[in-house]
């Protein structure tokens, strides 16, 4: 079966758990699955029961418990609320602590799609990786060129550039039209978005 290049970007909410559908919808057609996630750490409800789908599901993590911004992205008041799990760095000058993480996870992931060992490769927020500068897109560009031809590709994450869109076979924006979030100050609620 040839295998594609999927993206999954946009404001509104659905991404991963697009992919996690997909994921699924895999896994039941006996098919093997790697789901790395990147800038999230294992701490969330979905990962209670992916790891029971071992062996045809592996789940790794590549990223660290904090959101990361840019400087003068945010507004004082958002900072404040994210206060010690944020992490705020110049434009242009990621810290190099994640650039190593996010660097290791690509090599990875490049492995995977390279190997055909897996008939779903999921790089879950890779985009946002691209988005805040901790990877190049002329190496995102390398692994999704790497792909073994059987093997499908899924890319997820806010701000996908119009490069990656072109490249893509399928792409799937999710549109925020209303979020509690935003309109009603709702946090993350365990089961629905955690």
């Amino acid at each position: 079966m040839q295998g594609y290049v999927q993206v999954y970007t946009g404001n509104g909410k659905g991404k991963t758990t697009a992919a996690l559908g997909l994921a699924i919808r895999a896994l039941g057609a006996g098919k093997r699955v790697l789901f790395l996630q990147f800038m999230k750490t294992l701490e969330y409800s979905e990962h209670k029961v992916m790891a029971k789908l071992a062996p045809n599901l592996i789940v790794e993590s590549v990223g660290k418990p904090f959101f990361i911004a840019k400087g003068g992205m945010l507004s004082d008041k958002e900072c404040e609320k994210w206060r010690d799990k944020l992490v705020i760095f110049p434009p242009g000058q990621p810290p190099a602590d994640y650039l190593a993480i996010v660097a290791a996870g690509l090599n990875r992931a490049k492995e995977a799609v390279e190997s055909g060992e897996y008939d779903l490769v999921v790089l879950d927020e890779v985009i946002c990786a691209l988005y805040f500068g901790l990877l190049r897109w002329e190496d995102l560009l390398a692994l999704i060129d790497s792909k073994a031809a059987n093997t499908e590709l899924v890319l997820t994450g806010r701000g996908a550039p119009r490069e990656l869109l072109e490249r893509a076979d399928l792409v799937t924006e999710m549109k925020e039209i209303k979020h509690y979030y935003a309109t009603q100050g709702v946090e993350a609620r365990l089961g629905i978005e955690n």
